[in-house]
């Protein structure tokens, strides 16, 4: 019987200062090249939700009705109905003729699109990455979760990413870059969900990670890029990943 041995996967973490969005129409940006970043408050897009819930398609709508909680079913319609108006009008199409797949584990693409996206969502707020360059995946957190972060660390993280933690000045901000960072880089490989997080080390400059999970063995690239940054005046924090250096990302506001 052949022994299986992994992957060695190297992730490389960089750390921004904290950043203002800036405010541009998707239009205008899309118009771009690189990666650009679309962050809002939920807050500011409630009032369209109604019409996003219409653009939906079927695989959508029912992934929304499962939500138990109309807060969780609000966030999700809000992210997918803006992701669509984005995509909309770089097709030239309207949001709810934009045709969605899904890969393997249900991350969405559109085949005829010349870039890559990706979307994500905390209790709060939700942000869309663009990518004409590369396959991304990207996070979103905020301070405001209730989180016990000791006790999640302990299951979730390395020895180093604990005592990185318990050390910080700030252990819950430390945290949940922590975890973003893990998220970007699963949902940058297409896997989105690793049982044993602690087999991938995030908080040092560059780690370097033993990977033997089956799937993200097959699907995962052996290096990934990772930028990390705070959004000036608000409780969020930001993580994107991707196989090659990303350069500078773009920061907009949605809405």
């Amino acid at each position: 019987m052949t022994r299986h041995t992994g992957m060695i996967l190297r992730v490389h973490c960089s750390m921004l200062g904290a950043r203002v969005p800036d405010p541009v129409t998707a239009a205008k940006a899309l118009e771009g090249s690189g990666t650009s970043v679309w962050y809002t408050p939920l807050s500011g897009l409630r009032h369209r939700m109604d019409d996003w819930a219409g653009t939906l398609d079927q695989v959508e709508r029912d992934r929304a009705d499962r939500f138990r909680f109309e807060r969780d079913r609000e966030r999700f319609i809000i992210g997918h109905g803006l992701l669509r108006e984005i995509l909309g009008k770089h097709l030239g199409v309207a949001p709810e003729q934009v045709i969605m797949r899904r890969g393997e584990f249900g991350k969405p693409y559109v085949p005829e699109l010349p870039f890559h996206f990706n979307l994500s969502d905390t209790k709060d707020a939700v942000i869309i990455a663009i990518s004409f360059e590369q396959e991304i995946g990207v996070d979103v957190e905020t301070m405001e979760r209730t989180v016990d972060h000791s006790a999640v660390s302990e299951h979730y993280f390395t020895e180093e990413e604990v005592g990185d933690i318990s050390s910080s000045m700030d252990p819950k901000l430390r945290f949940l870059e922590l975890w973003t960072r893990k998220e970007a880089v699963l949902k940058a490989s297409g896997v989105g969900i690793m049982e044993d997080l602690r087999a991938l080390r995030v908080n040092a400059d560059l780690n370097t990670n033993r990977i033997t999970h089956p799937d993200m063995v097959r699907l995962a690239d052996p290096e990934y890029h990772l930028l990390t940054w705070h959004v000036k005046d608000s409780a969020h924090i930001i993580s994107i990943a991707a196989h090659k250096p990303l350069g500078t990302v773009r920061f907009h506001t949605a809405g």
